[in-house]
C-alpha cells in the first residue's frame, strides 16, 4: 500500500461502513440540524463573488448543492469526500439539480487536484478527520488559485458542545469499551483547539488567517432525536453489536438524558463553532 492509500485509513473505512450509511439514512435530519451552517458558506462565496468553488467533506452533498445554486450555470462547484455512500447519495441529488455540481470520492488530503483550480474551499464540518492536517491544508492550498479564500466551520470543544456527548456520557455506565476522546486526535473536536488550528493553517502555507468563535442555534424534531442519538456517533458504532435488552436498556438512559434539550416537540442545542478564514495570497 503507497502512502496515498495509507493515509486516513481509518477514517476513510469508517466513513465506508457505519458512519457513512447512518449519514446517508439520516441524510434530510442532518440536513435540517446543519441548515444555518450551510447558509453561512452560501452568503460567504456570494460575498466573496466566487467562481469555482470546493467544498471539502462535503458529506451528502447539501452545501456543495446549495453553492451550486448561488453560482449559476456560469460557475463550478466541486464536492469531495471519502465516503462512497455519501457520495453516491449526492450523485443522485445532483442529477435532480438545474445546475449541477461535481462530486469526487476521494482524499482530499491526497487528491491530485488540478492546482490553482479553485478561487474558494469551503466545509461545513468536514475538514476535522484527517491524520496529518498540514499535509491536507498543503494540498488544499495547492488547488487554490491566487487570492483564494478558505472558509471552514469546525466544532470548537467537547466541553463547549455538551449535546453532542451527551448520548456517549449517559452510556458509559453500560458501555465501558467506549474509548474516550483524545484531544487533537482525528475527529469531531480535533480542531478545538484555536493556536493549533491557526499553526497546521500557517505550516501549510496559508495566510490571513482568522479564527472566530461562531455559535449557532440548531434544532431538529423530537420525533426525530431517537434516531439521531442512536445512529450517529460512538454509539452508532456501538448498538448494533448489542442484544435487543441491552440495547433498549441504553437507548432508555441516553433518551432521558436529553430531557434538558426537549422544547415541546423540538430539540434545541446551542452548537459551539470556530469559523476559520484564510487566503491564498
Amino acid at each position: 500500500m503507497d502512502t496515498s492509500q495509507q493515509a486516513n485509513a481509518e477514517q476513510i473505512a469508517r466513513w465506508n461502513d457505519t458512519a457513512g450509511r447512518a449519514w446517508v439514512e439520516t441524510q434530510e435530519t442532518l440536513d435540517s440540524v446543519l441548515a444555518p451552517f450551510e447558509a453561512l458558506l452560501v452568503e460567504a462565496v456570494a460575498a466573496r463573488k466566487a467562481q469555482r468553488v470546493l467544498d471539502v467533506g462535503c458529506g451528502t452533498g447539501s452545501t456543495t448543492l446549495a453553492i451550486a445554486r448561488q453560482l449559476g450555470p456560469k460557475g463550478m462547484a466541486v464536492g469531495v469526500d471519502v465516503s462512497a455512500p455519501m457520495i453516491a447519495l449526492a450523485k443522485q441529488r445532483a442529477a435532480r439539480a438545474s445546475a449541477p455540481p461535481r462530486f469526487i470520492c476521494a482524499d482530499a488530503q491526497t487528491h491530485a487536484f488540478e492546482p490553482a483550480s479553485f478561487d474558494m474551499i469551503v466545509s461545513r464540518f468536514g475538514v476535522m478527520f484527517f491524520d496529518d492536517s498540514v499535509r491536507a491544508f498543503a494540498n488544499l492550498r495547492r488547488a487554490a488559485a491566487k487570492g483564494a479564500h478558505l472558509h471552514a466551520i469546525v466544532w470548537r470543544s467537547a466541553a463547549d458542545n455538551p449535546f453532542m456527548t451527551t448520548a456517549e456520557g449517559a452510556a458509559a455506565p453500560f458501555l465501558p469499551q467506549i474509548p474516550p476522546r483524545k484531544p487533537d486526535e482525528p475527529g469531531q473536536f480535533a480542531f478545538a483547539d484555536k493556536n493549533r488550528v491557526h499553526s497546521i493553517l500557517e505550516k501549510s502555507g496559508w495566510s490571513e488567517i482568522d479564527i472566530q468563535p461562531l455559535d449557532v442555534t440548531c434544532t431538529l424534531p423530537k420525533r426525530e432525536l431517537k434516531d439521531y442519538i442512536t445512529r450517529l456517533g460512538p454509539l452508532g458504532r456501538v448498538l448494533p453489536q448489542l442484544d435487543e435488552q441491552q440495547r433498549s436498556k441504553i437507548i432508555a438512559a441516553v433518551r432521558a438524558a436529553f430531557d434538558p434539550y426537549v422544547h415541546g416537540k423540538e430539540v434545541r442545542f446551542t452548537a459551539a463553532c470556530w469559523m476559520v478564514g484564510a487566503s491564498a495570497a
